[in-house]
């Protein structure tokens, strides 16, 4: 059996690993113990956390027991990792509710069950009750301030000020690496590249203070081509959770993607094999748009489901291949304007507002963008008597005229 870190390596996640051949030769030879570690800063987990968690669905693959580590203490404080604000505080309560959704998301890659099944954590459990003067005293003492201030983590907030609240942030993320070595024996943490310096910060503790192996490894981000991360869409973050962001809206997200990215996003965000992935994506013609419609799928069946993803392929089929049969229908009468149909179906709640949507772009006729002129329907729609209606990527309506 490969390596797990041959495979990290040829599908692109890894960005920086620290004594990386010592880590190469731990995992080809022992069963590692590691850890992710993930800040439940809102109820539903991102694309950004997609990455991570499919090196832990690897590594799990591979005979590596990953633990998940929610924290439920350290979102308390809030990570200063490429802010150059203080993060909003919140209280258990919702914390804890987070945490929930974050289970539940996650148990769609990772394998919890058994002996061998991915272990939860919450460092809630250890850091809500640490006495300080002893804390000070056994962890404290193994980290300098003078080393924390170079900290690329810090110095976006140096110029408007790092609050001591927020200076810890790097001790608390260090004692949990400790604390799961010692419960677990978990040697190796793996997380984004923003988080380089906190878990460097780890891995010293545990080499220092237990004269023991200790690793991290970091993934690459998900870039596009001008070098700015993906996973935005018009309406705001790609969230997981389908109730803030719709399964149809996942899938066209991916649909859409560039051409020079889809082998990436195909190598990293979905368990294809190498060589069907080169094949798909040798292309640069029109042929790519069965790549993009493969990895939309693909991505979508990971994260919703089969049957999910299947009801947004056939929806898109039918929105953008004139699949008429497949959408939801509307009738309306020949003397009906464009305002009328679209507050008659519920794409808008009153004509200034169809009229407003329409002047955004946001309305299209068949395969073409709506505007003014159209508030009375062309005479060659009318003729046809029937068209498809979009209301941007989300609403596609087959209407019938009378």
């Amino acid at each position: 059996m490969k390596n797990v870190m041959d495979v990290l390596e040829e599908r692109g996640f890894i960005k920086q690993t620290v004594y990386g051949e010592e880590l190469r030769k731990k995992l080809e030879n022992e069963s590692l113990t590691f850890y992710v570690g993930f800040d439940p800063t809102a109820d539903s987990l991102h694309i950004g956390h997609y990455i991570p968690i499919m090196a832990m669905a690897w590594m799990q693959r591979y005979g590596h027991r990953p633990i998940a580590l929610f924290g439920g203490g350290t979102g308390m404080i809030g990570d200063p990792s490429g802010r150059s604000d203080m993060r909003q505080m919140m209280p258990r309560e919702t914390i804890d509710h987070n945490i929930a959704c974050f289970k539940k998301q996650m148990s769609r890659f990772i394998d919890f069950d058994g002996d061998k099944g991915a272990i939860i954590a919450n460092n809630a459990d250890w850091l809500l009750n640490l006495n300080y003067i002893e804390f000070l005293r056994d962890i404290g003492v193994y980290f300098s301030v003078n080393k924390m201030l170079t900290a690329e983590c810090f110095k976006q907030r140096m110029e408007k000020g790092l609050t001591f609240f927020e200076f810890n942030y790097m001790l608390m993320q260090g004692y949990d690496f400790l604390y799961l070595n010692q419960k677990y024996g978990c040697s190796l943490e793996v997380g984004g590249d923003d988080q380089w310096s906190n878990m460097l910060a780890g891995v010293d503790l545990i080499r220092r203070k237990e004269q023991k192996d200790a690793f991290c490894l970091t993934c690459t981000l998900l870039l596009n081509s001008e070098g700015k991360k993906m996973g935005k869409t018009q309406k705001g973050a790609l969230w997981l959770d389908e109730n803030k962001c719709s399964v149809y809206d996942f899938y066209q997200y991916f649909r859409n993607v560039e051409d020079c990215k889809v082998a990436e996003c195909m190598r990293l965000l979905t368990f294809m094999d190498m060589d069907e992935i080169a094949e798909l994506t040798k292309y640069n013609d029109e042929r790519m748009n069965a790549a993009k419609e493969r990895l939309a799928y693909e991505v979508t069946k990971l994260v919703h489901g089969e049957e999910k993803a299947e009801e947004a392929r056939k929806q898109a089929k039918a929105a953008f291949g004139g699949n008429a049969e497949d959408m939801p229908s509307y009738e309306a009468s020949k003397t009906d304007g464009l305002l009328d149909i679209l507050v008659g179906v519920g794409a808008a709640k009153s004509k200034g507002e169809a009229r407003r949507l329409i002047e955004g772009g946001g309305v299209s006729i068949d395969d073409r963008k709506a505007t003014l002129d159209d508030m009375a329907l062309p005479a060659e729609i009318v003729e046809k008597g029937t068209f498809i209606l979009h209301k941007g990527k989300k609403m596609h309506i087959n209407v019938t005229l009378k």
